[in-house]
């Protein structure tokens, strides 16, 4: 089998050095075309032939694959070693080892995984995890503007500033559809999510399934502020019971940009740097049927 494996040796706290990854590999019987991500050339070591992709890193590095395998038909494994994990802890593939991970892939079963697709002033792209505006965005703003490596911090650390930043912000006013039903108000929290986890792991999606074609928009009015500090004080104890925020699925969420940041997966857009056309427009994450396929192991 034709194997490449993608990995980020910069990725949370089990990545590292890719030699015993590398041969955890070959024990296990895969010889596999390896590329960091951290050097040059591991887009294009995506175009080689392969019959299977293995992604070894957090979230970031796993969409930043997914999104570009769309149409491929070539299946992707992921060996989580992030932060959050939350596409692997949705694909249900966290705390197990590479080994019982790579022993697995012989029995795998494959599952479809939406990607979809956010158009904006600035420009478009695909995204695998979420497009939102308020409280994820204002913490990605913040962790970035702080200190460079802050916004990679710890689950804990991550949930921390949220709570903190979800006591005392204020609603965004912010002009919303989904698939024509309007959603105008006054936000703390508006979430197009595609994946029942999201941010520092926190489980808003509940009725969420991977490729099941539809975003859950999980909206968070003032009204629900105490309901959502609630989960964020006691999400251990029950992260799938507690987060029962109001939440309204379909295919395409429709906002009107005002110049407020907005998170596409686990980045802020735009960019610092970015120069859209105007400061206004009209943003749109929607569901068009493109997908990535993962294997799930035994």
């Amino acid at each position: 089998m034709r194997v490449t494996l993608i990995h980020n040796p910069g990725a949370g706290r089990q990545a590292g050095d890719a030699a015993p990854l590398r041969r955890c590999l070959e024990a296990c019987g895969y010889e596999a075309r390896y590329q960091s991500v951290k050097e040059d050339g591991w887009k294009e070591a995506l175009k080689e032939p392969a019959e299977l992709v293995m992604v070894a890193g957090g979230d970031g590095t796993v969409a930043r694959v997914a999104r570009r395998m769309v149409g491929r038909g070539v299946p992707i494994a992921v060996l989580p070693c992030g932060t959050a994990n939350n596409i692997a802890r949705s694909l249900g593939v966290v705390e197990r080892s590479f080994e019982e991970l790579l022993r697995g892939l012989e029995g795998a079963r494959r599952v479809k995984l939406d990607v979809g697709t956010v158009s904006a002033p600035w420009g478009g792209q695909r995204f695998v995890e979420g497009v939102g505006a308020g409280l994820f965005a204002d913490l990605l703003g913040r962790a970035s503007s702080e200190a460079p490596h802050a916004a990679k911090g710890s689950v804990e650390s991550g949930l921390r500033r949220l709570r903190e930043l979800a006591a005392h912000c204020e609603p965004m006013e912010i002009a919303a559809s989904l698939d024509g039903r309007d959603l105008s108000g006054r936000y703390l929290l508006l979430e197009a999510l595609n994946l029942p986890y999201v941010g520092p792991n926190l489980h808003l999606a509940h009725e969420s399934h991977p490729g099941d074609g539809e975003l859950d928009v999980v909206v968070v009015r003032e009204a629900e502020r105490d309901r959502l500090l609630h989960y964020l004080e006691h999400w251990q104890q029950n992260r799938e019971r507690l987060a029962m925020l109001p939440t309204l699925r379909g295919k395409e969420l429709k906002m009107e940009w005002t110049g407020f940041a907005l998170h596409i997966d686990d980045k802020l857009r735009p960019k610092a740097d970015a120069k859209p056309g105007k400061m206004a427009g009209l943003i749109e994450a929607r569901l068009d049927g493109e997908s990535v396929e993962f294997l799930l192991p035994a």
